[in-house]
């Protein structure tokens, strides 16, 4: 299979989403992408009981798309050979009561990985300046201090909850989480094939919502929206990556690549090793044991 090189993806200057492909061309069929991704997972569990046992690094997945755009069997099919205990997943609803009593980042704040383990966020933070530029209404339910109407909700309002985004990813990266963000890039076309899939099959009927219809209606909002977010939180520190999602199998490739690339950069995880003293008395231990 071609080699993936994670910089191809990674948004380091600003991006027009309608100039970017949503379709990865490379030579292999989907048997060749599934033992490619067999081979990354494996090696994605291992570094990470690594890092379970070194204790100093979290890692944060950040996963964001329009409805169909396979987070969550992505989820499903890059992490399944991780060690329980070591990853987390979260998936972002409409915040609850007791959320709103808070700031909207609060939530997120609460679901962020230990040290030594993985979070995946399944919608994230974003959702406030995604769903909410869409829906302004909703910011209405926050309850913020001078905004009694949607007509307050200025320019500035989301400029300032921008800059709040970046600050809060900037305060967790120095404090030791590695940040990755995936924007999953997937054509119109394709999520109207997925929709008509879910009513055609009946084990995916309990997928549909009458809401998913809503939200293609405001398809050209969100790209706009997304493309503004991209383009203004995409840091050295907390990176951004376009992954081309209308092929579900080589976007799980990618992403597994991606993410196993960006570990390496984390050179002071090594392998965990026996205490010493235990080491230098394995023998009497085994002894003991044999009795």
């Amino acid at each position: 299979m071609k080699t993936i090189n994670p910089d191809d993806f990674r948004v380091i200057d600003s991006i027009k989403l309608l100039n970017i492909p949503t379709e990865f061309t490379i030579e292999a069929d989907d048997d060749e992408k599934v033992e490619e991704l067999v081979k990354i997972q494996q090696k994605l569990s291992k570094r990470q009981d690594a890092m379970y046992a070194h204790n100093r690094h979290a890692v944060l997945i950040c996963l964001q798309g329009m409805d169909t755009s396979g987070k969550d069997s992505l989820i499903r099919e890059v992490f399944k050979e991780f060690n329980p205990r070591g990853v987390v997943v979260h998936s972002f609803k409409t915040p609850n009561s007791t959320e709103l009593e808070h700031d909207y980042l609060w939530r997120h704040y609460l679901a962020l990985p230990e040290k030594g383990k993985f979070a995946v966020f399944n919608r994230t933070h974003y959702e406030n300046v995604l769903v909410t530029r869409v829906h302004p209404e909703y910011i209405l339910f926050e309850n913020i201090p001078g905004i009694e109407k949607v007509e307050d909700i200025t320019p500035k309002f989301w400029k300032n909850r921008i800059e709040q985004i970046n600050n809060f990813e900037k305060h967790i990266t120095q404090n030791g989480t590695l940040v990755l963000k995936f924007y999953f890039h997937m054509s119109k076309e394709e999520q109207r094939k997925r929709l008509l899939k879910r009513l055609e099959n009946p084990e995916d009927n309990w997928k549909f919502s009458t809401g998913d219809l809503k939200e293609r209606e405001r398809w050209d909002d969100y790209m706009k929206y997304y493309e503004e977010a991209i383009n203004n939180t995409s840091k050295e520190h907390a990176p951004w990556y376009v992954i081309p999602a209308d092929d579900k199998e080589m976007a799980r490739v990618i992403v597994a690549t991606i993410i196993w690339e960006e570990l390496q950069k984390l050179t002071d995880i090594k392998e965990p090793e026996l205490d010493p003293k235990i080491k230098a008395n394995i023998s009497l231990y085994k002894e003991q044991l044999s009795k």
